[in-house]
């Protein structure tokens, strides 16, 4: 038996490391939704367990406007780190060493995260938290029939916009965490630069883990 098949059927795929990308990225991804818009807390996954944990009770009222989660094998680290430092100027940016976000518009209501779902690229926020890239790709899912037809940043509206970036820059207003941290959005970026931060962080995650998956693929 394929040893990949054998290994599925034994174990639960890591979100993060036992799930591909998909093979049209980054056209198209397989991503995995960690918080829905009807959350009141905010989940994350365990990165050691690959399980959903609760990482905190929403502090204010506001909820992610958007089906909100994380790319498979992909990593913040220093070619996504570069990148922001080259678009910015900033030169004291660091990757912050965690999965790339993903932020998926979807007409129909989803009422749990822990799933995984395929999505289209729009473009993303250039965000920085605490001198740290903390890129959110914009995408939306694929051939939903409200948002399928969007192919750039441009099709998404204002209002959409202005709910993201208002979510991103106050999620984390914990105010002992303000005295230390700032968030910055620097640029909302269209669908190239999203292809792009999307490539750097699977050469991230390559030079991150290529070496664990051959030693165990040798096994």
């Amino acid at each position: 038996m394929d040893k990949e098949i054998m290994f599925s059927k034994l174990l639960r795929a890591h979100p993060w490391h036992g799930i591909t990308i998909g093979k049209k990225a980054p056209e198209i991804l397989t991503v995995y939704i960690e918080i829905v818009p009807t959350d009141t807390v905010k989940y994350e996954l365990d990165k050691t367990s690959g399980m959903l944990k609760i990482d905190r009770p929403q502090r204010f009222s506001n909820t992610v406007p958007a089906l909100y989660g994380l790319i498979p094998q992909t990593l913040c680290d220093e070619n996504v780190a570069q990148y922001c430092r080259d678009k910015t100027g900033y030169t004291d940016i660091t990757g912050d060493n965690d999965p790339l976000d993903v932020c998926v518009l979807a007409e129909k209501n989803i009422f749990h995260g822990d799933i995984l779902l395929n999505a289209v690229p729009i473009g993303g926020l250039r965000m920085i938290d605490g001198k740290e890239a903390d890129d959110k790709i914009i995408a939306v899912l694929h051939r939903d029939p409200l948002y399928g037809s969007w192919k750039n940043i441009n099709d998404c509206s204002k209002s959409i916009m202005e709910r993201l970036k208002h979510y991103f820059l106050t999620y984390k207003q914990i105010p002992e965490e303000l005295i230390h941290k700032h968030q910055e959005i620097t640029h909302v970026y269209d669908r190239d630069e999203a292809y792009e931060v999307i490539r750097r962080s699977q050469i991230d995650y390559k030079n991150r883990f290529q070496t664990i998956y051959d030693k165990f693929n040798s096994l």
